[in-house]
């Protein structure tokens, strides 16, 4: 799996050494964009000063890219040697075969308590927290301020505001008035920002219950305007959006060819890097602000397999202490996941802070994929092979979210107890 919030080439270890008591062995994913930004020397610094008041015990720490950390684990797993903590996409299928603390076991109080409740609650399975947020990201509504002065216009509120804006751009040869991102690398979180924003009660995957409603009658209203509106206008640039990635995507919108697209935090050290002037605005919804805007989580949880409950715990104490979740989210441009270290970067006047502000106003209302369903991995995996067909010259809305649906049904079955 590929998140939302991670890039990077395979790293190898790191942490301190020495002889102890106790060794907690944990897998964590690179957030980095190089080697020298890499995950490994956030994790280096935090071990050394937790190794420094805790002689007793020893953390090492394993650093992968998103490409190849969930692979890693399962491999661990699957050969009986599961890791002590792993840090990465997803917890659901381990939560369901067992093999996971509890984070009440785990943390203390105030620490599980400090946790943003809708990204707690997204960790639940069948009520229980075994998921740990660990970094967050919301979307935004990002524009090219140069492009936007020039084709005389100003940022959408609304869809209809949305596609007069894209055609002015057209209009100036703006190569990718709206860049929509239906391709296989994360069209999962592209497809959901959409239904999310498609008004009339539109759910996104899910209902409140968690039941999957990919083919109700909004999605499929909102799939048929990208499909007539925006796409069939010539409105989303040369590539197919089912062949578009996310990463090409950011590129171009850096590369200073594309107008509006939704993007996350990372999207703002990438285009300043090569002096794209842009603004952000919450997600145009159908006709006003979109209800809720996309959030990802990742996650951060402990085996059992070898014990050492209460070191874990106290380790992890100390990874969501205010000082390493704000050192994190700086560093990496990502969302704190608990409410003190959020209450600082809001009150913060530090630039970094500031530019993660609109993203920090989104997450009281974002709303998560359905990470606690054992069945979403497949699911996702449908959505982003075939969601782009949707919109296609040829394609049918209704008919690919049908399919979708049925997918997601029989996943579901497939994995209900």
């Amino acid at each position: 799996m590929v998140s939302a919030l991670g890039m990077a080439a395979v790293l190898g270890g790191c942490g301190s050494t020495g002889s102890s008591d106790v060794t907690l062995r944990l897998v964590a994913a690179d957030y980095g964009d190089s080697r020298a930004h890499s995950s490994e020397k956030y994790w280096d610094d935090l071990v050394k000063d937790y190794e420094s008041t805790h002689p007793d015990v020893k953390v090492e720490v394993s650093v992968y890219s998103w490409n190849d950390v969930d692979r890693k684990v399962k491999e661990m797993v699957d050969a009986g040697h599961a890791p002590d903590l792993a840090q990465i996409g997803a917890y659901a299928d381990y939560a369901a075969a067992g093999k996971l603390y509890p984070a009440s076991e785990l943390l203390s109080i105030r620490t599980q308590a400090n946790f943003l409740s809708q990204l707690s609650d997204a960790g639940q399975w069948k009520f229980t927290q075994y998921g740990i947020p660990f970094a967050a990201s919301t979307r935004v509504l990002f524009y090219n301020k140069t492009l936007f002065t020039k084709a005389g216009i100003t940022p959408p509120t609304t869809w209809a505001e949305l596609v007069a804006d894209a055609a002015a751009l057209k209009d100036k040869g703006v190569k990718y008035p709206f860049a929509l991102p239906l391709g296989p690398e994360e069209a999962q979180a592209e497809t959901m920002q959409w239904l999310l924003a498609g008004g009339n009660g539109g759910s996104g995957y899910t209902d409140d219950i968690g039941t999957y409603t990919i083919d109700s009658a909004t999605n499929v209203s909102t799939f048929t305007w990208l499909k007539d509106d925006l796409v069939g206008k010539g409105l989303t640039g040369p590539v197919a959006p089912g062949k578009l990635n996310r990463a090409d995507a950011f590129a171009a919108f850096a590369d200073g060819q594309v107008g509006m697209l939704n993007g996350h935090p990372t999207l703002i050290q990438q285009a300043a890097a090569k002096g794209v002037k842009f603004g952000t605005v919450p997600m145009p919804g159908r006709t006003g602000k979109a209800r809720a805007s996309m959030g990802v989580t990742d996650w951060m949880m402990a085996f059992k397999q070898n014990g050492h409950r209460d070191e874990i715990g106290d380790f992890l104490d100390f990874v969501y202490s205010d000082k390493n979740v704000l050192d994190f989210s700086r560093t990496y441009g990502l969302l704190p996941v608990t409410s003190s270290a959020s209450n600082a970067m809001s009150a913060s006047n530090e630039a970094t802070d500031k530019s993660l502000r609109p993203f920090l106003e989104e997450l009281p209302s974002t709303e998560l994929y359905p990470v606690g369903k054992t069945s979403w991995a497949a699911v996702s995996a449908a959505v982003k092979q075939n969601i782009g067909q949707a919109v296609a010259p040829n394609g049918s809305p209704n008919g690919v979210l049908t399919r979708l649906q049925s997918t997601a049904t029989a996943a579901d079955s497939a994995t209900a107890d």
